[in-house]
């Protein structure tokens, strides 16, 4: 679905994503690495449960709302990955670790 165009490789970072490993590139938003990865929903909706996704990609719309190790309510567009992160997509029913 989502492909980077081509260019220089650039170093990867180790992260998990609802458990299962993935090398982003460093620099990359979460949003970034979800898409990669073939996750273009990042939860659901409180009232409808309908699927959330990346919209503006530039932190306005709050679509993009997942779990960061362990703290919930992040845009994804917003935070950019690091090696070991713990990303879990976000639904009305994850409660983040105190």
């Amino acid at each position: 679905m989502f492909k980077r165009l081509p260019e220089v490789a650039g170093a990867t970072v180790a992260i998990t994503i609802d458990g299962a490993p993935f090398n982003a590139r460093a620099g990359d938003s979460v949003a970034a690495a979800l898409l990669l990865a073939g996750r273009a929903a990042c939860g659901t909706t409180a009232v409808s449960g309908k699927k959330r996704a990346p919209y503006c990609l530039m932190g306005i719309c709050f679509e993009c709302l997942v779990v960061v190790d362990g703290e919930g309510a992040r845009q994804a567009c917003l935070v950019p990955v690091r090696d070991g992160m713990r990303i879990e997509t976000q639904s009305p029913k994850t409660e983040p670790a105190a």
